[in-house]
């Protein structure tokens, strides 16, 4: 058994993950590893929520600052990424005294590459053979991969060109389905998964909140010098935050309106978070809303640290 305990930290957008994380970090005297599949890029900082040079002085911060914006890291690159550091600090723990770390985000194909031991194809993006199969259009495409890899395509939806082109560039440049490429490997050290929720009248007043904060901060400034750097086609520019403010520094929109189309894709995007971590059964979910939050999950990771674990589990 590795000679680590892995404390997972997850839940929507704006629910208070990464406060609760950093106190809980700080009370264990380790390091947290971010499970944000934004925060891994250079210089988007303020649109990312990315911890503060505070925080990260007060706990170490992985998984931050990793990427140049130009590049793309894809979920198979931030999995080796952070089994290798989990392999890393298990050097510094043994079978008695085993360290905790923290996988704390809200981006949960990352989190379920780490803890189920996702098998992944290590097919990077191919930009041209994307490209050549995507002026085929979505239907042909679909079709296509409806008679090559009828099981992949079963569990795609027809509209979701995404995916149905990933499936067919790992089949072309590998020569294997993607379906059978595919698989769990869970790791060998225990994992507690706790959630973070909210009802959602709540969560819509803390996503404007943490919106308005975001402007307040300069989100518009950095969208202008983002723009200017790499233009304004870079993809990352079209994600949350980023994609209003371009809107509003071309022109297109005013400032209110930029704001209101944040708010409300922050909180679509928070829905389909929720949505897909309720379906997770191995996490324990706790309100934000508690006034003793804290309390109650730092009772639950001291039972969890304090366990005797003779075989794999995710708890």
């Amino acid at each position: 058994m590795s000679n680590v305990k892995l404390i997972v930290i997850c839940g929507a957008t704006a629910t208070g993950k990464s406060k609760l994380a950093l106190d809980v970090a700080s009370q264990l005297q380790t390091a947290i590893i971010s499970a944000d599949s934004r925060q891994v890029y250079r210089e988007f900082d303020i649109g990312t929520a990315k911890p503060t040079a505070e925080e990260c002085q007060q706990v170490p911060h992985y998984g931050i600052d990793i990427c140049d914006p130009t590049e793309t890291m894809t979920v198979a690159a931030y999995q080796e990424y952070v089994n290798h550091l989990i392999a890393v600090f298990s050097q510094k723990g043994s079978p008695q005294n085993p360290l905790p770390l923290l996988l704390v985000g809200g981006t949960g194909l990352y989190i379920k590459a780490v803890v189920r031991g996702m098998k992944i194809p290590r097919v990077p993006p191919h930009p041209t053979l994307r490209s050549q199969l995507s002026a085929l259009g979505q239907p042909l495409c679909y079709a296509m991969l409806q008679q090559v890899d009828p099981t992949a395509a079963s569990k795609i939806h027809a509209n979701d060109s995404v995916r149905t082109l990933r499936a067919l560039e790992v089949l072309y440049v590998t020569g294997v389905p993607i379906s059978q490429q595919r698989g769990e490997n869970p790791p060998d050290y225990p994992i507690l998964q706790i959630g973070i929720d909210c009802d959602a009248a709540t969560l819509a007043s803390r996503i404007a909140h943490r919106s308005d904060r975001m402007i307040a901060q300069g989100l518009v400034s950095e969208v202008e010098y983002l723009c200017q750097k790499y233009g304004r086609d870079l993809p990352l520019l079209d994600t949350l935050g980023y994609g209003e403010m371009k809107q509003y520094l071309a022109g297109e929109i005013d400032l209110p309106t930029a704001r209101e189309r944040t708010i409300e894709h922050t909180r679509q995007f928070a829905k389909r978070q929720r949505t897909w971590f309720r379906a997770v059964p191995d996490i324990e979910w706790f309100s934000c809303d508690n006034p003793n939050l804290y309390q109650y999950v730092w009772q639950r990771i001291e039972a969890f640290l304090q366990a005797d674990f003779t075989t794999n589990q995710v708890n």
